[in-house]
């Protein structure tokens, strides 16, 4: 089987119910996690975004849309990526720097990609995924298709032109794009109220005449169905959506922040309402799993993301003659 293959097989999986819902958002943890054990002993690079309380938003995305769709979403894309069918050691490899990468590790914890399942270039620059999706929608419209496009931002996004300017440019030609703002409260190092004057950034969907929804970023079921219909509505030709996930990353900004500046007990606060808590509590409240299923998937989790960081660790640097790739066309195009 291909790694194509096994991407896709992955994001179809997603499909099947709440167990395999779950074990995503668990392996997005686990590999976080994972990375952040990596970064402490010096085999991550620079810096690396974690995104540990949202997996819900990326596992929800992921359920909601098809292989076809167009998702294009920010430097702390690493749960999205995985959702949307990377296998752990392709993301990561990636991360570390290594040939079993999903760029060859030529991209780096913020450039990860795989058009086979919709994953467009994650981006380092705040917003920078909004017009490319925009794009990518246009793009769908132009052919005639019914698939649709999805851009993943921050709340801090929804200050900027790009925002404005895409939400202002898919409305007016009815683009089968959602806009999807995971508003986990804080622009970098700032929180949300000292520098946005709306509660919900959903309110700005009104200037642009479009529904803007507000939905619980932790609830997996939830997320899934606002954005199947939000992305009902593109496909019909209804036009965009601004979704809010109201949602909280559990580390900082980066690295390098300790988040220092966040109120005593907000994180304790948002813990008890964790996404993967939420969903193994409704597992066990529906019969759907026992506790000792949920333990066998965690285990199940956990030693396939071992396995995934034996191998990227196996896995060698990418070449110094490397740097020129991609770079140039080749000359018979």
């Amino acid at each position: 089987m291909s790694a194509d293959d096994v991407s896709l097989k992955r994001r179809q999986a997603l499909q099947d119910g709440p167990v395999q819902r779950l074990e995503r958002m668990m392996e997005i943890r686990r590999v976080e996690e994972s990375v952040l054990e990596l970064f402490n002993d010096g085999y991550v690079r620079g810096s690396t975004h974690l995104a540990i309380g949202q997996e819900a938003v990326a596992v929800g995305l992921a359920a909601a849309a098809r292989p076809t769709d167009m998702v294009a979403c920010t430097y702390r894309g690493h749960g999205t990526a995985l959702a949307l069918g990377l296998p752990p050691e392709a993301v990561i490899g990636e991360i570390c720097g290594r040939q079993v990468g999903c760029t060859d590790g030529l991209g780096g914890s913020m450039h990860l990609v795989e058009p086979d399942v919709g994953l467009l270039p994650t981006f380092a620059i705040v917003g920078a995924g909004i017009p490319v999706a925009t794009g990518a929608a246009l793009t769908a419209w132009v052919r005639g298709t019914d698939d649709a496009a999805v851009a993943v931002f921050g709340d801090g996004t929804a200050n900027i032109g790009a925002f404005h300017e895409s939400l202002n440019m898919a409305a007016t030609m009815k683009l089968p794009v959602v806009f999807l703002c995971e508003n986990n409260l804080y622009g970098e190092y700032s929180r949300i109220d000292r520098t946005t004057p709306v509660a919900d950034i959903a309110d700005r969907a009104a200037a642009y005449a479009m529904p803007g929804v507000v939905v619980d970023g932790q609830d997996v079921d939830a997320v899934t169905a606002a954005i199947g219909e939000a992305l009902a509505r593109a496909r019909a030709g209804e036009g965009p959506t601004l979704v809010e996930a109201k949602t909280y990353r559990y580390s900082g900004h980066s690295r390098t922040d300790a988040g220092a500046y966040r109120p005593d007990g907000e994180l304790d606060q948002w813990k008890q309402r964790d996404p993967i808590e939420l969903g193994t509590a409704r597992l066990l409240e529906s019969g759907i799993a026992t506790q000792e299923d949920v333990a066998a998937l965690e285990a199940s989790v956990a030693e396939r993301v071992q396995a995934a960081v034996d191998i990227v660790l196996a896995s060698p640097h990418p070449d110094e003659t490397e740097i020129l790739r991609h770079v140039l066309a080749p000359a018979n195009r």
